[in-house]
């Protein structure tokens, strides 16, 4: 079993940056590859970025492409998620998780995930 806790999050101006973390319990953690997603009001959950678990593989949604940067450091069993320039439309929150059987291809579908964090709310204004 792995639990995910995300932390970071908060209220900041468009333009400005943010720094997530995804801290994971269980000692497998360094062996899953990891996603961000995340949900705004009134829409579906969707990907914005996935590392393999040895970080030699990394995908973005395009919207982030260039602004947001994924990471891993597994001795610390935690994933980060390095968000520039921050647009209104980044508003949601957002949502770390992990797959179960780990195979170095990283996944962009939410059903394709088996466990998630609680989430962190981001919010920029304008």
């Amino acid at each position: 079993q792995v639990q995910l806790v995300e932390s970071g999050g908060g209220l900041v101006q468009a333009g400005d940056s943010l720094r997530l973390s995804c801290a994971a319990s269980g000692r497998t953690f360094g062996s899953r590859d990891t996603g961000w997603f995340r949900q705004a009001p009134g829409k579906e959950r969707e990907f914005v970025a996935a590392i393999s678990w040895s970080g030699g593989n990394r995908a973005y949604a395009d919207s982030v492409k260039g602004r947001f940067t994924i990471s891993r450091d597994n001795t610390k069993n935690t994933v980060y998620l390095q968000l520039n320039s921050l647009k209104r439309e980044d508003t949601a929150v957002y949502y770390c998780a992990a797959l179960r059987f780990s195979t170095g291809v990283v996944r962009t579908r939410p059903v394709e995930y088996d466990y998630w964090g609680q989430g962190t709310q981001v919010t920029v204004s304008s």
